[in-house]
């Protein structure tokens, strides 16, 4: 059975920073590539970040770049997403989703799995 698994959202002050996980299981996560989206009230969901299955290759939206940093641990199936000065324009759900490949990571709709998604509120 597949699953996903994110945690390590909260509450956090702008400028500081959280680790979001993503745990999986029911696959090898070096098979697939993984996807970090968002989606804030009232906004569509995007895509902020990518890594790829093999060579860690990674993408990233224009809102976090220079900012944010994805990661992979094979060996403990997790997928992380490192968020440094953090606003609160970046306040949503964050969710991580499994890919086939890396044409087209934005597009939420080739992503064959998701997880349930971790809250992450940006304010002072």
């Amino acid at each position: 059975q597949v699953q996903l698994v994110e945690s390590g959202g909260g509450l956090v002050q702008p400028g500081s920073s959280l680790r979001l996980a993503c745990l999986v299981s029911g696959f090898t996560l070096e098979h697939y590539a993984i996807g970090w989206f968002r989606q804030a009230p009232g906004k569509e969901r995007e895509g902020v970040s990518l890594i790829s299955g093999g060579y860690n290759v990674s993408f990233y939206a224009d809102s976090a770049k220079g900012r944010f940093t994805i990661s992979r641990d094979n060996a403990k199936n997790t997928v992380y997403l490192q968020m440094n000065n953090l606003k609160p324009e970046d306040t949503a759900v964050y969710y991580c989703g499994r890919k086939r490949g890396t044409a087209n990571w934005s597009r939420g709709e080739l992503y064959d799995y998701w997880g349930q998604g971790t809250q992450v509120t940006v304010s002072s």
